[in-house]
Formats: C-alpha cells, structure tokens, sequence
C-alpha cells in the first residue's frame, strides 16, 4: 500500500489545502482503482472516488497518522461504495458491470495476439470479481491489488483479522475456480 505522505516537522507544516492535494495525487489512483473492482464500472468508480474525497476534505480532523492516510482513505471510500450499494439495485448481469464497455477485438483494429489474450484474461477477472460477494470481494481486491497489510484491511473494513484471512481464502478458491477454465482452455493448444 502506497503512503507516501512523510510526516514533517510542525514549523512545515502543510496547509490544510496543499496537505489534502498531497494525499490526492498519491493516492486518488489506488481508492479508483479499489473502488472500480468493488462496483465494477469506471464510470461509477470516478464518481465515488469524488466522494471519496469530498467526504474525506471534509473529515480531515479525523486523520490522526498521516502514515495511515491510505488505509483511512481506503475506509472511507468503503463506505462510499456500501451507501451506493444500499440506494441502488445490485447488478443483475455482468453486462450491466461492464455497462456497455466492449472488449477489444480484431475488427476495432487488428490487436495483437498477446494484447486481445490480455483483454480477454483482464474481462474475465472483473466478471469472477464480480461473483464475489461484497465483503470476499473487497478483502481480495484490498490484499491482492493493493496489497494491504491484515491490519489495514482491519482498520479498513472493520472486519477481525480472522475473517478477513477466512475471507480473502475463500475468495482466492473462488476465483481460482471462476478462472482456471479460462487459463486451462488457452493452455489446449490448437
């Protein structure tokens, strides 16, 4: 986990501004791309990850350790996307996830082999992401993509840390199993 906000001696200290454009541009890209695999769809990702933020300029009395600031920000953007979740509908097929996002293919241009096999692997991760239930979901993408510490995930999601280990095991069996046919069919050689 990226926390890339080092602690300087009060007489430097940022204004509350400048300190907040800090955590911003370190670490805006890892609650998107958290908040993305927990709902599925970049368009709503970008709109939480403003939330996110909005909700988080206005709670910065709240951040005690600037060396945390990841994983506070990281809690709050779970929260942003549990009250989303609460006010509409889940998704009722993975074409409503990818909300009308097309995977590339020979006729958009001629991709190489290597780079339609790539899209093809990334669309069928998002859509064994998608399967998880939201806690299994949001423990994987915590550990396994942001590589947070248990106790991050802990401060994060509230969760003991022996469920999220029970959790992200789980998960990982679950995943493995949603995406091991795709691996093993490209493995079948022609």
């Amino acid at each position: 986990m990226d926390d890339d906000v080092s602690p300087r001696p009060e007489s430097q200290a940022l204004p509350d501004a400048e300190l907040f454009r800090h955590l911003f541009d370190c670490h805006a890209r890892s609650v998107f791309n958290f908040l993305c695999a927990l709902v599925g769809r970049r368009d709503l990702a970008e709109e939480l990850t403003q939330e996110t933020f909005v909700r988080a300029y206005g709670r910065r009395a709240t951040l005690r350790e600037r060396s945390r600031a990841a994983a506070w920000l990281l809690g709050i953007a779970r929260n942003v996307s549990r009250e989303h979740a609460r006010e509409y509908p889940r998704w009722d097929s993975l074409d409503d996830i990818f909300d009308g996002e097309r995977q590339p293919s020979v006729a958009d241009g001629g991709l190489p082999d290597a780079a339609i096999l790539d899209a093809e692997l990334h669309f069928v991760i998002r859509a064994a992401l998608a399967k998880l239930n939201a806690d299994k979901r949001m423990v994987f993408v915590l550990r396994m993509f942001e590589q947070c510490s248990y106790e991050d995930i802990a401060a994060i999601t509230g969760f003991s840390v022996g469920k999220i280990k029970t959790d992200l095991h789980r998960a990982r069996l679950e995943m493995r199993r949603h995406v091991r046919p795709y691996l093993s069919a490209g493995q079948g050689g022609d």
